[in-house]
């Protein structure tokens, strides 16, 4: 009887880590909990939900995340496929149809052969076999203690936010315009410029608006790339217009000029009828956001069908408990992958799927388990969680500066990137053919 590897949750991490064992001729046993059970974040049962935001970020391989994802490609990742297939118009950015991109994963996994999908919640880890964690940043309470007993540490736990969304047909267009900053790529997103005077009762508004309350959360553990915009405001009166309303890059095609600040609004869908506001995760109270928001010009009258929400996160103290393969070092046959790790992003998460799924290939093949080269982004992304101080130990994005400098000095930052780029792929390539990696 062939021996099936059991991955516990359908994000983007655990649907990556199925296909990859799949794709190479291993069965699996998928689980996830929804429908049974709901999280405060998701809002469908489907595989691979973006909760956050529809966008992948940087497209480009001059930007890590962008390499990130080349090489993902390269190796086959159904998370890279299903967005490609399902993209949507965003700038620079790859941005996806959330409904589209989720649904295709589903149905691609749902009727692989090899893959046995349960509906049902896990509340411990599997005694016998070899099995994936990826349950997410929302991982139950029975499965959440029964992991920090199986890794003898107190998991860590910070706070996430969602942005709200609106539709197209609420935003007044005679006060927004078209554009992607510095005019790169195709004009993608809705901007709502703001004068001084309109930014500064925005932000009064703001900063006095009223928050929800977050049960059983420790105050204090905010990520700071996911801050709420009411929590960076409170930082001082201009932090905004330096950080997600930013005026750069954007000139109002009807004045010729840089307005004081302004919000972005990203588009959420295909179809281009849903949008987003950039940069505004939140945990205001529904009434407060649908006040506070519709001071923003140009979303006077909107129709709020999202509004923002918090919820936890919870991730382990990785240097402490992790190996770079992803697997336990307590429990070599147990791996984790995706946010509890401590990758922080979509694309991380996903990329860490695709790590653990390989690794546990290799171990259940007998093989040796692999750590790609440091100078591929892959690579960076691992030894960062082995090789970090487990005392000041914080959720990452993949950034240049996880990946070694170049022999060479190149003072142009963009020409600079690239050729960290080029290095890596040829890295991956040699690595991937010395290791037989192909399919």
């Amino acid at each position: 009887m062939q021996q099936f590897i059991t991955v516990i949750g359908a994000g983007l991490a655990g649907s990556e880590a199925a296909w990859q064992l799949a794709e190479r001729g291993v069965m699996v046993d998928l689980y996830e909990m929804r429908p049974t059970k709901t999280t405060p974040a998701h809002q469908t049962d489907r595989f691979a939900e973006l909760v956050c935001s529809n966008s992948l970020r940087g497209a480009g391989i001059e930007n890590a995340v962008g390499l990130l994802k080349e090489e993902m490609r390269r190796l086959g990742s159904l998370i890279m496929e299903a967005a490609d297939h399902n993209a949507v118009p965003a700038g620079g950015a790859l941005a996806v149809d959330r409904e589209l991109f989720s649904s295709e994963i589903t149905k691609r996994l749902e009727q692989h052969p090899r893959v046995r999908v349960h509906r049902e919640e896990v509340h411990s880890l599997p005694q016998e076999g070899m099995t994936i964690v990826a349950s997410g940043p929302l991982t139950s309470d029975d499965l959440a203690d029964n992991i920090q007993k199986a890794t003898g540490e107190q998991a860590l736990s910070f706070y996430d936010a969602a942005a709200p969304i609106v539709t197209l047909e609420s935003i007044d267009l005679n006060k927004a315009f078209w554009a992607s900053r510095y005019d790169k790529g195709d004009a993608d997103y809705l901007n709502c410029p703001m004068t001084k005077e309109e930014y500064e009762t925005f932000y009064k508004a703001l900063i006095e608006a009223e928050m929800a309350e977050i049960q059983g959360f420790e105050e204090g553990k905010v990520f700071e790339g996911c801050l709420p915009v009411e929590v960076m405001a409170k930082r001082g009166i201009q932090t905004l217009t330096f950080g997600p309303l930013k005026p750069v890059g954007l000139i109002d095609p009807r004045t010729g000029k840089k307005s004081h600040a302004v919000v972005q609004l990203r588009k959420e869908n295909q179809a281009g009828t849903l949008f987003n506001l950039v940069g505004f995760q939140t945990h205001l109270k529904w009434g407060e956001q649908k006040r506070v928001f519709s001071l923003i010009p140009g979303l006077e009258k909107a129709e709020f069908v999202r509004y923002g929400v918090m919820h936890r996160n919870t991730f382990l103290n990785a240097p402490n408990v992790l190996n770079a393969d992803f697997s336990l070092r307590l429990k070599p046959e147990l791996f984790f992958a995706g946010q509890m790790t401590g990758v922080e992003g979509y694309v991380e998460s996903a990329a860490s799927g695709l790590l653990a799924g390989l690794n546990a290939w290799r171990r259940l093949s007998q093989m040796d388990t692999l750590v790609f080269p440091s100078e591929t982004s892959l690579g960076g992304l691992a030894r960062h969680l082995e090789g970090s101080p487990s005392q000041s130990f914080q959720p990452m994005n993949i950034n240049f500066g996880l990946l070694p400098p170049l022999s060479e000095r190149i003072k142009d930052k963009r020409q600079k990137n690239a050729r960290i780029s080029e290095r890596a792929l040829a890295s991956l390539a040699e690595f991937c053919e010395r290791e037989d990696l192909g399919r």
